[in-house]
């Protein structure tokens, strides 16, 4: 991360983004929070994305992690809802593992850029290569373009 803009606060994007989160909070020292998409129930976290909001009209920052930016409508939704909750412009920033470099949405930081023209790999991090081969399968299947 460039020493103009340091967070205060990391928030895991639930649920791939939590392990990467988990490692930079350590690594860094930094608290973290985490932000559940995984459920499909936005509602569920609008009182966090609230108070989310709130830490950064006092001066936080907050950086958003998560595994992929694929599509961008994960961070598209995120950038939205946190600005619909009041946060102070300039205040929130987002990074990825993977950053899709045609995404709808672009990140700040990321490990690496990949073009979804090309790439069309379906991608299993460490931590979700614990599920069934059928589990990851069904994934993959809900975005028929990916190959496994």
């Amino acid at each position: 991360m460039s020493t103009d803009w340091q967070p205060t606060l990391i928030v895991g994007i639930g649920r791939g983004g939590l392990v990467p989160a988990v490692y930079l909070s350590h690594a860094t020292g930094l608290p973290m929070a985490s932000y559940d998409l995984s459920a499909q129930t936005p509602q569920a976290g609008d009182d966090l994305l609230t108070r989310l909001a709130a830490r950064t009209r006092d001066g936080e920052r907050l950086l958003f992690v998560d595994d992929i930016n694929d599509t961008g409508r994960t961070l598209g939704l995120l950038r939205t809802w946190v600005d619909e909750a009041g946060a102070q412009p300039g205040s929130v920033r987002f990074a990825t593992l993977l950053d899709n470099e045609v995404s709808a949405q672009q990140v700040s930081y990321r490990a690496r850029v990949i073009d979804r023209r090309v790439v069309k790999d379906w991608f299993v991090f460490p931590w979700e290569a614990v599920a069934t081969a059928d589990a990851i399968a069904q994934d993959a299947a809900e975005i028929p373009e990916r190959t496994s």
